[in-house]
């Protein structure tokens, strides 16, 4: 079945002083007009996000939840996919589940998780992408990988949302662009991170002409399916203001980026609420891209925007 490419936002947040301020945080996403509220899966400042994705779920009432993205290197599969169902039952079938190879350095160098060449993390995500999903699935399953090897297990609980609740897999290289054309029902388009930071590197891979580069790659390893997918774009930051150029003049440099890359950047947005209104549209028209992602810090001002595109 098409997707129909109608838009729709989450924000992602990570954390909070309190359960009441999650709480409220929650439901304030939920009243402004966002679809999902997402959390990133890192070991610094912010809360665990198996916990906090049921809280905020159950603080609301059609809001969903999910992670951008869960590294599979932190947590077992078999693990992880318990922990999945669990949240989708007790959501009442709002969960979307992001899963990533992993990315950051500093998390693996500080917890002594090992950080193993790229070939090999995405290896391994993907036997935990199978593991996963069939955990979710109906049926007992068995997997024999070099990574994980799961006999006659029937996953438990069975999640609420059947065939299972949406994949989102993001990526910026065509490795994982191309496993996500493959199998996901989401597939982020995302700036590569060959540093293991978010550096001027990483911002000059998510630029227009290499993003049209890699949906390419989406298309061509999707085939028939590609019409069905969802595709999503994270956004770095986004800047309501009345003066466009000025802005662009000011902040391109800390991408080491132009002015008019920035303006042109499909992971920031910045002008007034028409003006990016029709960024994104243009990013819908040349992207595919409905699923639009904000950070905490602009949820109230990118609200207008939400109330004027979501759904349309």
């Amino acid at each position: 079945m098409s997707h129909d490419r109608r838009f729709r936002f989450g924000v992602q947040t990570s954390t909070a002083s309190s359960g009441e301020e999650w709480a409220a945080l929650a439901q304030k996403a939920e009243d402004l007009g966002y679809a999902t509220m997402f959390l990133p899966d890192h070991f610094g400042d912010q809360l665990a996000p198996v916990p906090a994705l049921a809280a905020a779920a159950a603080a609301t009432t059609t809001l969903r939840v999910g992670a951008l993205v869960f590294d599979n290197d932190y947590k077992h599969p078999v693990v992880l996919a318990k922990e999945l169902a669990t949240i989708d039952v007790l959501s009442g079938g709002r969960l979307e589940i992001g899963l990533g190879a992993g990315w950051m350095t500093s998390d693996y160098e500080q917890s002594g998780i090992p950080y193993d060449k790229p070939s090999v993390r995405v290896d391994r995500f993907e036997e935990g992408l199978a593991v996963i999903t069939g955990l979710l699935s109906p049926n007992p399953v068995t997997f024999e990988g070099v990574h994980y090897q799961v006999t006659a297990m029937d996953g438990r609980p069975k999640p609420i949302q059947q065939p299972g609740p949406p994949i989102l897999i993001g990526g910026g290289l065509k490795r994982m662009l191309t496993l996500a054309g493959r199998h996901a029902d989401i597939v982020g388009i995302n700036p590569t991170i060959p540093n293991g930071a978010v550096d001027a590197e990483a911002a000059r891979s998510g630029l227009a002409a290499v993003t049209d580069q890699k949906l390419q790659w989406v298309r061509d390893a999707a085939g028939e399916r590609y019409d069905e997918i969802e595709i999503n774009l994270l956004n770095y930051a986004c800047i309501v203001t009345d003066d466009r150029q000025q802005v662009a003049k000011d902040f391109a440099p800390l991408f080491g980026i132009s002015p008019d890359d920035l303006l042109e950047f499909p992971h920031a947005l910045v002008g007034t609420v028409d003006e990016i209104c029709a960024s994104i549209e243009a990013n819908r028209e040349r992207y595919d891209a409905s699923y639009i992602v904000v950070q905490r810090d602009a949820m109230e001002a990118m609200a207008p925007v939400v109330a004027r595109l979501a759904g349309t």
